[in-house]
């Protein structure tokens, strides 16, 4: 099959692809023509299948490719329960619709699609949530799984938890830390304010004992200048005896 890879990528190349058996073909009545070929499975094994070109427009080839392989540019289907999106480049439908070669090749890649997808889900080591298959303008093909090991949530719902208590644990310490700086200037402010009343209770103090001192000054009173002078009383006053 010219799909390689299956769980994580799929890619191949038109150049790569090989010939496939064309058993006969028939043509109608316009350009359609119906070819039956011989296209290897998904599992390895063949099938006879009738494969039509000759359309004139790919919005007519779209359709009848969309009527074999409905998940093909139809956007989100589903391939074994999981969501799933098949898209073809119009430029490469083009190069098909009228070249047998490449028609086998985009339907039988198209065909095993299914199957690539059923291997992606059983070989998954964990829950796949989305399969994509591109086919780009030159034919080479890409596939992408996307999966998770946590399918109802319990693994994130106890890391949202676990994080949520780191989140509160971090947030505790950060506010310790801001209260235990909050009591330190609460502390130095009230230290600094012990110095400033103290500063100002010294010089209060010294200022008092400056007019106390003041205040005891003595200063020397003007001496008076007394005379002595020996006065005679005469006999006029009465002596006692």
């Amino acid at each position: 099959m010219a799909i390689t890879g299956v769980n994580g990528g799929v890619s191949s190349n038109y150049a790569n692809y090989y010939t496939t058996k064309n058993v006969g073909s028939t043509k109608d009545n316009s350009n359609v023509s119906t070819s039956t070929v011989e296209l290897k499975t998904s599992t390895g094994g063949t099938k006879t299948e009738q494969i039509k070109t000759g359309y004139s427009n790919v919005n007519d080839y779209s359709q009848y490719l969309q009527g074999k392989y409905s998940y093909m540019n139809t956007g989100t289907t589903s391939m074994q329960g999981v969501p799933a999106t098949v898209s073809v480049s119009s430029a490469f439908l083009k190069k098909c619709m009228n070249d047998p070669e490449k028609a086998k090749y985009l339907e039988e890649n198209l065909a095993a699609l299914p199957g690539c997808a059923s291997y992606a889900v059983s070989h998954a080591q964990g829950t796949l949530t989305s399969i994509s298959y591109k086919i780009d303008a030159n034919g080479n093909i890409t596939g992408i799984s996307s999966g998770t090991n946590d399918p109802d949530g319990k693994i994130a719902r106890e890391n949202a938890e676990r994080k949520a208590k780191e989140s509160r644990e971090r947030e505790k310490k950060a506010e310790e830390k801001r209260a235990a700086k909050r009591e330190e200037e609460k502390r130095a402010a009230k230290k600094m304010e012990e110095k400033r009343v103290s500063k100002e209770n010294f010089a209060m103090q010294t200022e008092r004992d400056v007019v106390v001192s003041k205040s005891e000054v003595k200063i020397p009173e003007k001496t008076s200048a007394y005379i002595t002078q020996a006065i005679n009383i005469g006999s006029n006053f009465n002596s006692y005896s």
